[in-house]
């Protein structure tokens, strides 16, 4: 069971930092010391693996279920590292409290490609050898699937020469020698990435905090796992779709919701006794010491759209080996430290998965105030105590934000009532800080907006609306102004320390 403890959640991207974007350089040390200060043990962040302009940077359509995000290196550690000048590290006029991906994305490489022409001049490095070798299951795959969509800048691989889109053997050899700059570029800015992330968590670890990380349970089909493992997925003979993923028609969307990724071929990942998975997520467990499973109702039965559907309409439920799934992941790891996020409609199917499993749920106290109270699991008197409470999450305003723009009449009511006075816009999110806090759910995630008392300018997503995501930033000034010590008293009085 989870330890009764309370954390933050602000995502890598968007901490503070002169170069246009978060990194992990010394504003994430600072944070995990104010963490620290704060009697906070558990620091959430949203997936880091590599994002893209054709998905506005959300880390939920990465490339890799494996890679990390390349924009994320800090180029303050390697400078100290030697890699790169003082006047390496001036970058254009970037926004502050915003991030500017185009002008980040160019900064960002410029550095890499220095920082790389120098460390290729220490070769051999033993770390970066044991690390190629220890990650080559993904790590060739990614770095050539990298390469080849910068050679094809728009298209999909399944658009790609036969020879590539078949992964020909011969020819992707011949490739080794015609890229092999390029690739070790690619595999360098790997490990840059992976080293400075273990000396984050290690310096994490020093001070009794944990990394919560997200694992999307879907990848998109231009990703190198699809490329690289087509029989993984429901692709017919040619590479093209023959199914994708999605949520049927509810209360919220009459025509449910098309999210477009290829669905897992279940069938196929049976008979290789699920090897991906298993990989994947002791990739992911050799980082955090959770992880989130999003939309985890999936992996036990997911709802299934032909390829070519305008909406989600004409989708079926489909099962999956959800027994011998988790039968198997439980033989090959040592652990599961998950998290399962189930939010929204949950079947009994699936709530007996978590409760053979011991898995955790979520429940977010916005979610609290609506509908029938008795059957409302996200009302804070009915929160239970396996599970992480949220005042708010990544997809969600903040408090402020919702109460000022979102909240019917009706939660505004039950809120007072709830509260024993009036709500304000100021004084509500740390009115629902303090219900989190003292609820009896085992873990309690604080978004880092909610703490500050942000409005709707500093909410990260908004689902269902293609622009303007994935790009909210804390400035220095805000992060400074972490009520480190009123977060330390509250979560010294719930016995969260």
């Amino acid at each position: 069971m989870l330890p009764r403890a309370s954390g933050i959640l602000l995502p890598i991207p968007c901490l503070p930092s002169r170069f246009g974007i978060g990194d992990l350089g010394p504003t994430a040390y600072r944070f995990a010391d104010d963490l620290h200060a704060a009697g906070q043990h558990v620091w959430q962040f949203l997936p880091v693996n590599p994002t893209t302009p054709t998905y506005q940077h959300s880390p939920y359509h990465a490339t890799s279920a494996f890679a990390f995000n390349p924009l994320l290196v800090s180029p303050e550690l390697l400078a100290a590292d030697g890699l790169l000048d003082a006047g390496d590290l001036q970058p254009p006029a970037l926004p502050e409290g915003r991030i500017d991906y185009a002008l980040v994305a160019g900064f960002k490489q410029r550095v890499l490609d220095e920082a790389c022409r120098r460390f290729k001049r220490r070769l051999p490095d033993e770390g970066y050898t044991r690390f190629c070798v220890q990650n080559a299951a993904w790590l060739d795959d990614y770095v050539l699937f990298a390469a080849l969509s910068h050679r094809y800048p728009d298209t999909t691989w399944n658009r790609w020469p036969p020879e590539l889109r078949q992964r020909q053997p011969e020819t992707l050899n011949g490739l080794q020698t015609d890229l092999g700059s390029i690739l070790e570029d690619l595999k360098i800015g790997q490990y840059f990435f992976h080293r400075q992330w273990l000396e984050l968590r290690a310096h994490c670890q020093a001070r009794g905090i944990r990394m919560f990380g997200d694992l999307p349970i879907y990848v998109p089909f231009h990703s190198a796992d699809v490329w690289a493992h087509p029989h993984l997925f429901k692709l017919d003979e040619a590479g093209n779709l023959l199914a994708v993923s999605g949520v049927p028609p509810d209360y919220f969307s009459a025509d449910g919701q098309l999210w477009g990724h290829p669905v897992y071929r279940w069938e196929a990942h049976r008979h290789d006794r699920y090897e991906w998975w298993v990989r994947r997520l002791a990739h992911n467990l050799a980082l955090c010491d959770y992880v989130r499973i999003d939309h985890f109702r999936g992996l036990v039965a997911y709802w299934e759209i032909p390829a070519g559907e305008s909406t989600a309409i004409n989708g079926q439920w489909v099962a999956t080996p959800v027994r011998d799934f988790f039968g198997e992941l439980r033989r090959r790891l040592v652990c599961l430290p998950l998290i399962a996020e189930d939010l929204g409609h949950i079947t009994a199917d699936v709530r007996e998965t978590m409760q053979r499993h011991g898995f955790p749920g979520m429940r977010v106290l916005l979610f609290g105030f609506t509908g029938e109270p008795d059957a409302n699991d996200n009302a804070v008197f009915n929160v239970s105590e396996n599970c992480v409470v949220f005042t708010g999450t990544h997809d969600n305003n903040t408090v402020k934000g919702w109460f000022e723009n979102e909240a019917s009449d009706l939660e505004k009511h039950r809120l007072a009532i709830t509260l024993g006075h009036e709500p304000t816009p100021a004084a509500l999110p740390w009115d629902l800080v303090r219900l989190a806090m003292m609820s009896p759910a085992r873990l309690c995630i604080l978004p880092v907006q909610d703490l500050l008392a942000l409005g709707r300018e500093a909410r990260i997503n908004s689902p269902g609306r293609w622009e303007n995501n994935w790009l909210w930033r804390i400035t220095a000034e805000q992060l400074a102004a972490l009520p480190v010590k009123p977060l330390l008293e509250m979560t010294e009085t719930f016995g969260r320390t």
